[in-house]
Protein backbone atom coordinates (compact mmCIF):
# COMPACT_ATOMS: atom_id res chain seq x y z
CA UNK A 1 0.00 0.00 0.00
CA UNK A 2 2.60 2.45 0.86
CA UNK A 3 4.14 1.91 -2.51
CA UNK A 4 1.13 2.29 -4.10
CA UNK A 5 0.82 5.59 -2.64
CA UNK A 6 4.21 6.60 -3.29
CA UNK A 7 4.09 6.02 -6.84
CA UNK A 8 0.34 7.93 -6.93
CA UNK A 9 2.18 11.01 -5.12
CA UNK A 10 4.94 10.84 -8.36
CA UNK A 11 2.49 10.42 -10.73
CA UNK A 12 0.53 13.27 -9.79
CA UNK A 13 3.78 15.33 -9.07
CA UNK A 14 4.49 14.86 -12.81
CA UNK A 15 1.17 15.68 -14.13
CA UNK A 16 1.52 18.96 -13.12
CA UNK A 17 4.91 19.69 -15.18
CA UNK A 18 4.76 20.59 -18.97
CA UNK A 19 5.50 17.66 -21.23
CA UNK A 20 8.14 19.73 -22.90
CA UNK A 21 10.31 19.26 -19.51
CA UNK A 22 11.17 16.11 -20.11
CA UNK A 23 12.85 14.26 -22.83
CA UNK A 24 12.86 10.61 -23.41
CA UNK A 25 14.86 10.85 -26.51
CA UNK A 26 18.20 9.20 -25.40
CA UNK A 27 16.54 6.96 -22.55
CA UNK A 28 18.27 3.37 -23.28
CA UNK A 29 15.01 1.61 -21.35
CA UNK A 30 17.38 -1.65 -21.08
CA UNK A 31 20.03 0.07 -19.17
CA UNK A 32 17.38 1.32 -17.05
CA UNK A 33 14.94 -1.64 -16.19
CA UNK A 34 18.93 -3.77 -15.42
CA UNK A 35 19.87 -0.72 -13.37
CA UNK A 36 15.92 -1.73 -11.60
CA UNK A 37 16.54 -5.03 -11.38
CA UNK A 38 19.93 -4.98 -9.75
CA UNK A 39 18.65 -2.37 -7.20
CA UNK A 40 15.88 -4.66 -6.66
CA UNK A 41 17.98 -7.94 -5.90
CA UNK A 42 20.88 -5.99 -3.87
CA UNK A 43 17.78 -4.98 -1.56
CA UNK A 44 16.43 -8.77 -1.27
CA UNK A 45 17.97 -10.80 1.81
CA UNK A 46 20.52 -13.27 0.83
CA UNK A 47 18.75 -16.70 1.29
CA UNK A 48 19.85 -19.49 3.55
CA UNK A 49 22.22 -21.50 1.54
CA UNK A 50 24.19 -18.07 0.01
CA UNK A 51 24.66 -16.74 3.40
CA UNK A 52 26.32 -20.17 4.69
CA UNK A 53 28.35 -20.27 1.43
CA UNK A 54 29.43 -16.71 2.14
CA UNK A 55 30.03 -17.55 5.73
CA UNK A 56 32.24 -20.52 5.16
CA UNK A 57 34.28 -18.01 2.93
CA UNK A 58 34.93 -15.71 5.97
CA UNK A 59 35.50 -18.70 8.74
CA UNK A 60 37.98 -20.05 6.30
CA UNK A 61 40.03 -16.86 6.16
CA UNK A 62 39.77 -16.24 9.88
CA UNK A 63 41.14 -19.73 10.72
CA UNK A 64 43.53 -18.35 8.32
CA UNK A 65 44.84 -15.93 10.42
CA UNK A 66 44.98 -18.47 13.51
CA UNK A 67 44.31 -22.15 12.92
CA UNK A 68 42.05 -23.96 15.30
CA UNK A 69 43.68 -24.91 18.89
CA UNK A 70 44.80 -28.66 18.28
CA UNK A 71 42.90 -30.28 21.04
CA UNK A 72 39.93 -32.18 20.21
CA UNK A 73 38.94 -32.77 23.46
CA UNK A 74 38.35 -28.83 24.00
CA UNK A 75 36.89 -28.58 20.58
CA UNK A 76 34.74 -31.22 21.31
CA UNK A 77 33.23 -29.60 24.60
CA UNK A 78 32.95 -25.70 22.70
CA UNK A 79 31.05 -27.45 20.06
CA UNK A 80 28.50 -29.51 22.42
CA UNK A 81 28.33 -26.47 24.56
CA UNK A 82 27.60 -24.06 21.82
CA UNK A 83 25.51 -26.31 20.03
CA UNK A 84 23.05 -27.03 22.97
CA UNK A 85 22.66 -23.06 22.87
CA UNK A 86 22.20 -23.03 19.03
CA UNK A 87 19.17 -25.55 19.44
CA UNK A 88 17.60 -23.42 21.97
CA UNK A 89 17.41 -20.58 19.35
CA UNK A 90 14.91 -19.85 15.76
CA UNK A 91 17.53 -21.32 13.58
CA UNK A 92 18.76 -24.76 15.00
CA UNK A 93 19.22 -26.20 11.95
CA UNK A 94 21.53 -24.06 10.51
CA UNK A 95 25.22 -25.99 10.46
CA UNK A 96 26.63 -24.97 13.53
CA UNK A 97 30.19 -24.89 13.95
CA UNK A 98 32.32 -23.76 16.94
CA UNK A 99 35.92 -23.85 17.30
CA UNK A 100 38.64 -22.32 19.43
CA UNK A 101 41.21 -20.59 17.85
CA UNK A 102 45.43 -20.80 18.76
CA UNK A 103 45.60 -17.34 19.65
CA UNK A 104 46.62 -15.93 22.77
CA UNK A 105 44.47 -12.63 22.19
CA UNK A 106 40.99 -12.31 24.12
CA UNK A 107 38.14 -12.28 21.45
CA UNK A 108 35.49 -14.22 19.71
CA UNK A 109 34.01 -14.00 16.33
CA UNK A 110 31.12 -15.44 14.29
CA UNK A 111 30.53 -15.40 10.55
CA UNK A 112 27.03 -15.87 8.36
CA UNK A 113 25.71 -19.18 8.21
CA UNK A 114 26.72 -20.38 12.25
CA UNK A 115 30.26 -20.49 12.50
CA UNK A 116 31.55 -19.21 15.75
CA UNK A 117 34.94 -19.19 17.13
CA UNK A 118 36.81 -17.71 20.60
CA UNK A 119 40.02 -17.55 21.27
CA UNK A 120 42.27 -19.50 23.69
CA UNK A 121 43.18 -16.28 24.96
CA UNK A 122 39.23 -16.30 26.03
CA UNK A 123 38.62 -19.77 26.94
CA UNK A 124 41.75 -19.56 29.16
CA UNK A 125 40.22 -16.72 31.03
CA UNK A 126 37.08 -18.29 32.01
CA UNK A 127 36.15 -19.55 35.10
CA UNK A 128 32.74 -22.06 34.68
CA UNK A 129 30.52 -23.07 31.68
CA UNK A 130 28.17 -20.80 32.04
CA UNK A 131 30.72 -18.39 31.05
CA UNK A 132 30.84 -20.31 28.26
CA UNK A 133 27.84 -20.13 27.01
CA UNK A 134 27.36 -16.57 27.58
CA UNK A 135 30.00 -15.95 25.06
CA UNK A 136 28.66 -18.20 23.08
CA UNK A 137 25.27 -17.25 23.23
CA UNK A 138 26.35 -13.76 22.53
CA UNK A 139 27.63 -15.02 19.13
CA UNK A 140 25.08 -16.90 18.20
CA UNK A 141 22.46 -14.11 18.63
CA UNK A 142 25.09 -12.41 15.98
CA UNK A 143 24.28 -15.14 13.46
CA UNK A 144 20.69 -14.89 14.51
CA UNK A 145 19.94 -11.37 13.92
CA UNK A 146 22.28 -11.38 10.79
CA UNK A 147 24.72 -8.55 12.35
CA UNK A 148 27.49 -9.38 9.95
CA UNK A 149 25.42 -9.88 6.88
CA UNK A 150 23.62 -6.57 7.31
CA UNK A 151 27.19 -4.68 7.74
CA UNK A 152 28.88 -6.59 4.54
CA UNK A 153 25.63 -5.61 2.84
CA UNK A 154 25.83 -1.76 3.77
CA UNK A 155 29.60 -2.17 2.81
CA UNK A 156 29.10 -3.62 -1.06
CA UNK A 157 28.71 -1.93 -3.61
CA UNK A 158 24.87 -2.42 -4.63
CA UNK A 159 26.38 -4.03 -8.07
CA UNK A 160 28.46 -6.55 -6.20
CA UNK A 161 25.07 -7.17 -3.85
CA UNK A 162 22.97 -8.15 -7.39
CA UNK A 163 25.69 -10.55 -8.69
CA UNK A 164 25.47 -12.32 -5.49
CA UNK A 165 22.06 -12.52 -5.14
CA UNK A 166 21.56 -13.40 -8.88
CA UNK A 167 21.51 -16.91 -9.68
CA UNK A 168 21.68 -16.29 -13.63
CA UNK A 169 25.69 -15.41 -12.99
CA UNK A 170 26.38 -18.16 -11.34
CA UNK A 171 29.16 -20.13 -13.14
CA UNK A 172 30.65 -23.87 -12.86
CA UNK A 173 33.69 -21.99 -11.77
CA UNK A 174 31.53 -20.20 -8.70
CA UNK A 175 30.76 -17.21 -8.56
CA UNK A 176 33.12 -13.91 -8.76
CA UNK A 177 31.04 -11.75 -6.97
CA UNK A 178 31.49 -14.38 -3.55
CA UNK A 179 35.52 -14.00 -3.07
CA UNK A 180 34.90 -10.21 -3.36
CA UNK A 181 32.40 -10.40 -0.64
CA UNK A 182 33.86 -12.72 1.50
CA UNK A 183 37.05 -10.39 1.21
CA UNK A 184 34.42 -7.36 2.51
CA UNK A 185 32.95 -9.55 4.74
CA UNK A 186 36.36 -10.28 6.41
CA UNK A 187 37.59 -6.74 6.81
CA UNK A 188 34.22 -6.10 9.25
CA UNK A 189 35.94 -7.90 11.83
CA UNK A 190 38.99 -5.44 12.11
CA UNK A 191 36.39 -2.69 12.01
CA UNK A 192 33.76 -4.31 14.33
CA UNK A 193 30.02 -4.05 14.49
CA UNK A 194 27.71 -1.40 15.51
CA UNK A 195 27.72 -0.43 18.84
CA UNK A 196 23.53 -1.09 18.47
CA UNK A 197 24.53 -4.67 17.34
CA UNK A 198 26.36 -5.87 20.29
CA UNK A 199 24.21 -4.56 22.82
CA UNK A 200 21.29 -6.56 21.10
CA UNK A 201 23.69 -9.66 20.99
CA UNK A 202 24.24 -8.91 24.99
CA UNK A 203 20.53 -8.92 25.47
CA UNK A 204 19.83 -11.91 23.24
CA UNK A 205 23.16 -13.91 24.62
CA UNK A 206 21.89 -13.67 28.36
CA UNK A 207 18.73 -15.30 27.31
CA UNK A 208 19.31 -17.75 25.31
CA UNK A 209 22.21 -19.08 27.98
CA UNK A 210 19.26 -19.10 30.20
CA UNK A 211 17.21 -21.24 28.08
CA UNK A 212 19.83 -23.67 28.15
CA UNK A 213 19.68 -23.27 31.79
CA UNK A 214 22.94 -21.84 32.35
CA UNK A 215 23.10 -19.07 34.57
CA UNK A 216 22.47 -15.84 32.72
CA UNK A 217 24.98 -13.86 34.64
CA UNK A 218 27.85 -16.35 33.20
CA UNK A 219 28.41 -13.30 30.33
CA UNK A 220 28.51 -10.41 32.70
CA UNK A 221 30.79 -12.30 34.67
CA UNK A 222 33.42 -12.96 31.69
CA UNK A 223 33.09 -8.72 31.06
CA UNK A 224 34.07 -8.31 34.50
CA UNK A 225 37.01 -10.18 34.12
CA UNK A 226 37.87 -8.59 31.10
CA UNK A 227 37.72 -5.31 32.75
CA UNK A 228 39.53 -6.21 35.78
CA UNK A 229 42.92 -6.88 33.08
CA UNK A 230 45.46 -3.85 32.53
CA UNK A 231 43.72 -1.78 29.62
CA UNK A 232 47.08 -1.81 27.84
CA UNK A 233 47.05 -5.23 27.04
CA UNK A 234 47.86 -6.12 23.86
CA UNK A 235 45.63 -9.34 23.85
CA UNK A 236 43.00 -6.91 24.27
CA UNK A 237 43.79 -4.24 21.60
CA UNK A 238 41.37 -5.98 18.94
CA UNK A 239 38.56 -6.48 21.13
CA UNK A 240 38.30 -3.14 22.49
CA UNK A 241 39.01 -1.81 19.22
CA UNK A 242 35.89 -3.57 17.92
CA UNK A 243 33.31 -3.44 20.77
CA UNK A 244 31.85 -1.00 22.83
CA UNK A 245 33.24 -0.19 26.34
CA UNK A 246 32.98 -2.96 28.83
CA UNK A 247 31.67 -0.69 31.58
CA UNK A 248 28.93 0.19 29.09
CA UNK A 249 27.69 -3.51 28.24
CA UNK A 250 27.71 -3.87 31.94
CA UNK A 251 25.78 -0.92 33.27
CA UNK A 252 23.17 -2.30 30.11
CA UNK A 253 23.10 -5.64 31.54
CA UNK A 254 22.59 -4.57 34.58
CA UNK A 255 19.96 -2.65 34.14
CA UNK A 256 18.96 -5.92 32.04
CA UNK A 257 19.03 -8.35 34.69
CA UNK A 258 17.99 -6.59 37.69
CA UNK A 259 14.56 -7.90 38.31
CA UNK A 260 14.43 -10.22 35.72
CA UNK A 261 16.60 -13.41 35.92
CA UNK A 262 16.49 -15.45 39.48
CA UNK A 263 20.75 -15.82 39.92
CA UNK A 264 20.97 -19.56 39.45
CA UNK A 265 22.96 -22.01 42.08
CA UNK A 266 26.15 -23.27 40.03
CA UNK A 267 25.22 -27.32 38.85
CA UNK A 268 27.90 -29.04 40.18
CA UNK A 269 28.29 -31.46 37.53
CA UNK A 270 28.68 -28.77 35.00
CA UNK A 271 31.98 -27.18 37.27
CA UNK A 272 33.56 -30.84 36.72
CA UNK A 273 32.73 -31.00 33.50
CA UNK A 274 34.33 -27.38 32.72
CA UNK A 275 37.28 -28.38 34.85
CA UNK A 276 38.20 -31.46 33.03
CA UNK A 277 37.41 -30.58 29.39
CA UNK A 278 39.87 -26.97 30.16
CA UNK A 279 43.04 -29.32 30.27
CA UNK A 280 45.72 -27.57 29.72
CA UNK A 281 44.57 -24.28 28.43
CA UNK A 282 45.12 -22.32 31.53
Amino acid sequence: MKANLTILALLLSCAAVPASAFDFSNLDIGKTMETLKKIKQANTDIDEPQEIELGQGIASNLLGAAPLMKNQRVQQYVNQVGRWLAMQTERPDLPWQFGVLEDNDINAFAAPGGYVFITKGLLARMNSEAELAGVLAHEISHVLRKHHLQAIKKGARTELMAEFTSEVIKEKGGNPALNKLVSAGTEVYTRGLDKGDEFEADRMGVVIAARGGYDPFGLPAVLQTLQAINPQDSGLALMFKTHPALADRLGLLDKLMANSFDRFENQPNLSARFMASMGNTK
